[in-house]
């Protein structure tokens, strides 16, 4: 299939044909792994031997233009895009700045503010060829500067950015000069020398350090929106200057209350946009509040549906619940540097309790997928099948005992008030650990108070969203030393192996190595992760083209109203 950009294509693409042909790949394994190796989606497509997926509403329906989309969602401050730790953050923000990649709702990387994409043969040079003609809302244009801008802000220590573990592919780790207080060298990454080059003001250049075949869906994900290149010139603070290349501006904001946007005036660069405004309106963690505002017309689409509300909001007429399997899950997480946590029999003999097969059964009805204690779900290409976790409380009393504890321990893990499912997957938790002797007490808190706390409560349970590798989230939560490590877990050859990982391509070579990081995980035990959830929004059937994205991101620069 000729491309108009084939002379750029990878050399891998022809082996990638291959094995999709003689069906040691899938469609989407192959759709994935082109895409992200520069090819467009439309020949991607057409290599798979596959027309694009096409929404039955978008096929059979007019678009129309006008009207007000209004959305219940939680709406949270938006000061700082590189510090955002909540996808309802995301979802305000990106109506007006965008990413360089988008994750479509079928986990595929797109190209958004970047037209396209090139890698060398070994994934450690990558170029980005930025649109052309796109304008920011202040009237500047978009160019390299403001890519590079954004990069520096994210691997600078001082910003504090959860990018800076997603793109660990462009840092090093250097001696501060400055002493612990063991006396031992205190370590800080930065972003290595040379790794961002200006090839010209619309071609961006990566030089890194490791391959690092994720590199095109880290740039999708929530935290790594693009700012304008004056952003902290102009007072740092996102909310009060909300200067994007979006179809939208924002008119009205208050945190706990609203999000107004209206469509600008000028043209988008991605073409038509139906609706005229799109209004968050914050019901708090108010199920009920939700549902009323839902049934009596007050919003038109929410965020989420609990698993809870999800049969009563389909008996309601006019209403349509939309539904998709994700990497999304909760975790009880162990700080391994605290006590009683640092000692990995206990970790190990609280394992050994949980059936998680139950769990999902209890918590979720279900409706999602068995987790297996290593963050590395099903839908995830370089995902490798081990031998499922049995519950086994013979094991767990002889590693209690082992531990220390043969009369059993009083433990307490922290947990948000709401979503409901957190509570009774800590409850499962609980129950499931009082027959070898774990005697669990949960502390269930604001949402507020416990995030104010998740990076050093010693034991908590946190959800976590949807990535689309496998790779991304352990380079987000467990490599040693980012930002978001809520474990503290620091284990060299789990590094070792997760760079070697990044870099392979063949999705059957990676899985190999993946099987070893995900038994490193495993082993050491210091999650405990029991299933991977599906994820419900609600619609009225007037609201057009909508769907769930996998990791909830609104996508409404398509949406219409009828």
């Amino acid at each position: 299939m000729a491309d108009r950009h084939s002379k750029a294509l990878h050399p891998y693409i022809p082996e990638l044909q291959k094995l999709l042909r003689k069906g040691e790949i899938g469609r989407r394994e192959f759709l994935r792994t082109a895409t992200v190796l520069g090819v467009s989606a439309g020949a991607a497509y057409a290599m798979a031997g596959t027309g694009a997926v096409k929404r039955a509403q978008a096929a059979t329906e007019e678009p129309k233009f006008g009207g007000n989309l209004r959305c219940s969602m939680n709406v949270k401050e938006i000061t700082d895009p590189a510090t955002y730790d909540w996808s309802e953050k995301g979802n305000v923000a990106r109506h007006v700045i965008e990413p360089l990649v988008r994750i479509s709702h079928e986990n595929i990387a797109e190209p958004y503010l970047a037209e396209r994409w090139e890698a060398s043969e070994d994934l450690k040079t990558w170029t980005f060829y930025l649109r052309k003609g796109v304008k920011w809302s202040n009237g500047d244009d978009f160019t390299a500067d403001d890519v590079i801008y954004n990069f520096n802000r994210w691997l600078d220590p001082k910003t504090g950015s959860s990018n800076q573990g997603r793109f660990n592919s462009m840092t090093t780790t250097v001696d501060t000069g400055k002493k612990d207080d063991d006396g031992k060298p205190v370590m800080s990454t930065v972003a290595a020398e040379g790794v961002l080059e200006k090839v010209d003001d619309h071609t961006v250049r990566f030089n890194l350090v490791i391959p690092d075949l994720s590199l095109p869906e880290s740039m999708a994900d929530y935290p790594a929106l693009i700012v304008h290149r004056r952003f902290e010139e102009e007072g740092g603070d996102f909310a009060k200057n909300p200067v994007g290349t979006g179809p939208f501006a924002l008119t009205d904001f208050a945190v706990g209350e609203k999000a107004v946007f209206a469509k600008r005036d000028a043209p988008w660069w991605g073409g038509d946009v139906y609706l005229d405004q799109i209004t968050y309106i914050d019901h708090g963690d108010d199920m009920a509040a939700q549902l009323a505002a839902l049934a009596s017309d007050q919003v038109d689409c929410n965020y989420r549906t609990s698993i809870e509300q999800v049969e009563t909001h389909r008996a309601i007429p006019n209403l349509t619940v939309y539904d998709t399997l994700t990497a999304q899950c909760g975790v009880a997480r162990m700080r391994v540097t605290e006590k009683p946590f640092d000692n990995k029999l206990l970790r190990q003999a609280i394992q050994a309790c949980v059936d998680n097969e139950e769990v999902l059964r209890i918590v979720y009805q279900g409706r999602g997928a068995v987790g297996e204690d290593h963050h590395v779900a099903p839908i995830h290409p370089e995902y490798a099948d081990l031998p499922r976790l049995k519950q086994d409380y013979d094991l767990a009393k002889k590693l209690l005992a082992e531990a220390g504890y043969p009369d059993g321990i009083k433990l307490t893990i922290d947990c948000v008030a709401n979503p409901t499912w957190e509570q009774n997957a800590c409850k499962a938790l609980r129950e499931m650990c009082l027959p070898a002797g774990i005697d669990i007490a949960i502390n269930v808190m604001p949402g507020g108070t416990y995030w104010d706390r998740w990076m050093s409560t010693p034991f908590g349970f946190t959800s976590w969203t949807h990535r689309a590798l496998g790779t991304q989230v352990l380079n987000l939560a467990y490599r040693s030393g980012v930002a978001w490590n809520e474990t503290d877990y620091s284990n060299p050859e789990f590094d070792k192996l997760l760079d070697k990982a990044g870099g392979i391509l063949d999705p059957e070579q990676r899985k190999v190595v993946m099987a070893d990081i995900e038994k490193i995980l495993q082993d050491d035990a210091i999650i405990s992760q029991s299933s991977w959830r599906s994820v419900f929004i609600t619609a009225n059937d007037r609201v057009k083209n909508i769907y769930v994205q996998p990791a909830e991101e609104h996508h409404y620069n398509k949406v219409w109203m009828s």
